[in-house]
């Protein structure tokens, strides 16, 4: 048994915090793991997770199955290894000859930890403390106990606030932070964005609510005026039609129907918003338009026809904002089982442009996605007349 394998038979034990490996050598799929010790039906397990750039893979490990795994993972796919104990720091070191280097030290105060598989989530608005808006809208009660009936809205709520906690280091500190939530509906989730940022978080905020009905906009700012949230302003009108403001820091679409998501994204980009945050809903077109001959064996049943559809015209403006500068995630946005509307496109605009070779393998890619479908998205289009303006301009 090697230095490593004995290190881990000591260390997979109830006592063992956590475990972080990192440093990729270059070549392999993930980027990281990580390693945290969980009861299942009174055994103990180690759950194992695998980070890409954009993914996690969660797999649970007996500690012989976890020894042997990690191992070979410490010794040839990585540099380095983290170890905290309840006692206990281990640090890990490999060289680039497959040497590795152990370093412990006692920990300066012994931590507890819950082993439970499904310990209770800690959510950002916590149960017990009651919100306004969280009562009005019939999420929570005075005393601030979440209604059954509505608590996969309050979960909703919550898993929306972790993607806004997530982009906190692109928002300025120092001036008014402009969002506009497009096609804002009842807006759960303009309000809890707007109590996140401004009551919990202090930043000095506005935020503007945009939707076609006329009586659901004259609620919310109802309500907005009762709780005081001053920098929170409800308007009417069509997300392609709007042209209220010049600059925005983050473009939020929450369920925009069909192409209305396509002119969301559009306005972020020409806004140069720092951060786009989109749930599309009804992809309906790619569905009407696709001819592929390759697929329509599959294609003649509808219901394939429809979520290949709606997934392939997401993963196109996924590479349509990549080709704009958004470093772009698309993530699952709440449970399938609650809606299949479950997809969130997280755009956060580069700092910098990609190398000239990125790019044309970028437009290349896409290209070839189009190609495959036989048509072209809404998007695509306005971002080209925007090109066509902005050439315009410089002569």
């Amino acid at each position: 048994m090697n230095q490593i394998e004995e290190l881990l038979k000591r260390v997979l034990t109830s006592l063992l915090v956590d475990m972080v490996i990192s440093g990729a050598r270059g070549g392999g799929d993930f980027i990281k793991i990580k390693v945290r010790p969980v009861m299942i039906r009174d055994s103990l397990y180690f759950q194992v997770s695998r980070y890409t750039d954009k993914q996690v893979f969660h797999e649970n490990m007996t500690a012989e199955d976890a020894l042997e795994t990690l191992s070979g993972w410490i010794l040839h796919d990585f540099r380095q290894a983290q170890i905290r104990m309840q006692d206990e720091m281990v640090t890990v070191l490999v060289s680039k000859k497959g040497k590795a280097t152990v370093k412990s030290k006692k920990a300066a105060c012994i931590e507890t930890q819950n082993l439970e598989h499904n310990r209770k989530k800690q959510y950002i608005i916590e149960e017990g403390t009651a919100v306004p808006f969280m009562i009005d809208l019939g999420v929570m009660t005075e005393s601030g106990k979440i209604i059954r009936t509505r608590y996969d809205k309050y979960r909703q709520i919550n898993r929306f606030l972790e993607f806004i906690e997530d982009i906190l280091p692109e928002l300025p500190t120092d001036r008014t932070v402009h969002i506009i939530d497009f096609g804002c509906g009842k807006s759960y989730l303009t309000f809890a964005m707007y109590y996140y940022l401004k009551v919990l978080k202090h930043y000095d905020i506005r935020i503007t609510g945009l939707d076609l009905k006329q009586k659901v906009i004259e609620d919310c700012q109802a309500l907005a005026d009762r709780y005081g949230y001053d920098g929170l302003q409800f308007l009417c009108g069509d997300i392609a039609d709007y042209n209220g403001t010049d600059e925005v820091d983050m473009v939020v679409t929450l369920h925009a129907c069909d192409t209305a998501t396509d002119y969301a994204l559009y306005k972020a980009v020409k806004w140069h918003a720092s951060v786009i945050l989109s749930v599309p809903c009804c992809q309906h077109e790619l569905n009407r338009k696709m001819q592929c001959e390759t697929l329509s064996g599959a294609f003649q049943y509808g219901l394939i026809k429809e979520r290949t559809a709606a997934l392939m015209t997401d993963a196109m403006r996924g590479q349509l904002l990549e080709m704009k500068g958004y470093k772009t995630q698309l993530l699952e946005f709440i449970d399938m089982e609650n809606t299949p509307k479950n997809i969130l496109i997280r755009g956060v605009k580069s700092k910098g442009l990609l190398p000239k070779a990125a790019r044309k393998q970028q437009m290349e890619n896409y290209q070839k996605c189009r190609d495959f479908f036989g048509a072209e998205l809404t998007l695509e289009k306005l971002f080209k007349e925007m090109e066509g303006e902005m050439a315009y301009e410089q002569n």
